[in-house]
């Protein structure tokens, strides 16, 4: 029997539907954190997130009585801008979710998915992710701002805002400091519903989203030229 598609989605990439175009990203607005960096590099070293290098996955899961019939999805965002200040032990970066991408096939292998849905059915999951899961015409960016936590070693404080809410948990992570800059790793366990967000759910709750998602980081910073 061949998957029901409910286009499950979430944060953790391809075209959107065929038979509708897909508007244009909404302009950035000015970011007053990031203006923190530019005052800060005339005393200390500041990096740039090398957008090439670094990637944000998201891995939301089926369940319910029917969740053989759906799939679950990876998302991932290879879009992200932002800075490091390693001297003061702070990071700030953003995606668009409008950038992110659904269901790449390497990534679903590495997440040890073993299926891969079809094109119509990456096009609807994300257009229901964007649509009615994360409204991202309203909420168009998801913000990350770390900070080393006080006699944690690597530990970070990350503080996460999505959907209009924020939320700050503790996420242990491998730093790699470099003479060219540094990186970052790590994973960690979010809740839709910690962010407002209701999982998705079809067949009155046979099929729905799992309300936990996976979400895996590497980011790397360079010197900017």
């Amino acid at each position: 029997m061949k998957p029901i598609r409910t286009y499950l989605p979430l944060l953790v990439l391809v075209a959107g539907c065929a038979s509708t175009p897909t508007p244009p990203p909404a302009p950035t607005p000015p970011d007053a954190t990031f203006n923190w960096y530019r005052d800060a590099a005339r005393t200390q070293q500041v990096l740039r997130i090398d957008t090439a290098s670094s990637l944000i996955t998201v891995t939301v899961r089926r369940g319910g009585t029917f969740s053989r019939l759906g799939h679950d999805h990876v998302v991932a965002s290879r879009s992200i801008e932002g800075f490091v200040a390693p001297d003061a032990g702070r990071a700030d970066f953003r995606f668009r979710l409008d950038q992110m991408s659904v269901d790449e096939t390497a990534l679903r292998t590495k997440a040890g998915l073993d299926t891969q849905p079809d094109a119509d059915a990456i096009a609807g999951t994300r257009t229901n992710m964007l649509t009615r899961v994360l409204e991202a015409e309203r909420f168009p960016l998801v913000t990350l701002h770390a900070e080393r936590a006080a006699g944690k070693g690597d530990t970070l404080r990350l503080k996460v805002e999505l959907h209009g809410v924020s939320r700050t948990v503790e996420v242990p992570a491998t730093i790699e400091r470099s003479k060219g800059g540094l990186s970052a790793s790590g994973t960690l366990i979010l809740r839709q519903s910690d962010f407002g967000i209701t999982p998705m759910s079809v067949m009155g709750g046979a099929l729905t989203v799992q309300d936990p998602m996976e979400l895996a980081f590497r980011i790397v910073a360079t010197a900017p030229p």
